[in-house]
């Protein structure tokens, strides 16, 4: 599993194939291959943020974290024109994939790419996210910590966790260290978080305390 979706440069033969993400105001044919989360379909905790979530803001940097092959990101782009959608993911293959298909779907308000990549400076308006659980609680919250640092004030990022995967234990642990997070939705399964962006920047970076 972590080598799937969590390697640079995924050692698994490409075999490239297509899914379809059809919502109730966008329809898009997404490229996809082996060596990276969901290849197959579009994740159902993708498609329940998807649902979910409120528009994103108008304008301004918008963040999807563990974009993969580009569902959330274009869903983003699509819906905020004059935005500037920024995918980050750890996964070439994937990034590959997410500007083949912006391409496909002629949005040029994308920027596919690894996360140092990003100017240092750069904050985000929102972020949205089906974080990567499976890495690890140590690896997750090093992420989130780094990540969600850089909401601009007033920013707000939604995050969608499976419950049994840790959605509540993961609310309460954003609340320790400063991101004030409410349950804007459960269906299926999963937990869509509403977190808000921190009053300070003086949270602890300790990623051992608390459950996930």
């Amino acid at each position: 599993m972590g080598e799937h979706y969590f390697a640079k440069r995924p050692q698994a033969q490409s075999r490239p194939g297509t899914v379809d993400l059809v919502l109730p105001d966008l329809h898009f044919r997404l490229a996809t291959d082996r060596g990276m989360f969901s290849p197959d379909r579009v994740d159902l905790g993708t498609r329940v943020l998807l649902d979910t979530v409120p528009p994103p803001p108008a304008t301004g940097d918008l963040l999807d974290l563990g974009c993969g092959y580009g569902p959330i990101t274009l869903t983003m782009a699509a819906r905020s024109p004059q935005a500037i959608v920024w995918g980050v993911d750890v996964n070439e293959r994937a990034l590959e994939c997410g500007w083949a298909n912006a391409q496909a779907a002629g949005l040029d308000n994308v920027r596919f790419s690894l996360d140092d990549v990003i100017p240092a400076g750069l904050r985000f308006a929102a972020i949205w996210s089906n974080p990567p659980i499976r890495v690890g609680k140590p690896a997750l919250h090093a992420l989130l910590t780094t990540w969600l640092a850089r909401l601009s004030p007033g920013g707000v990022a939604h995050l969608v966790v499976q419950k049994n995967l840790g959605s509540d234990s993961l609310q309460r642990w954003l609340g320790e260290r400063g991101w004030p997070a409410e349950r804007l939705a459960s269906r299926a399964g999963y937990r869509v978080l509403a977190v808000r962006a921190a009053e300070n920047t003086g949270q602890t970076t300790d990623q051992t305390e608390g459950t996930p």
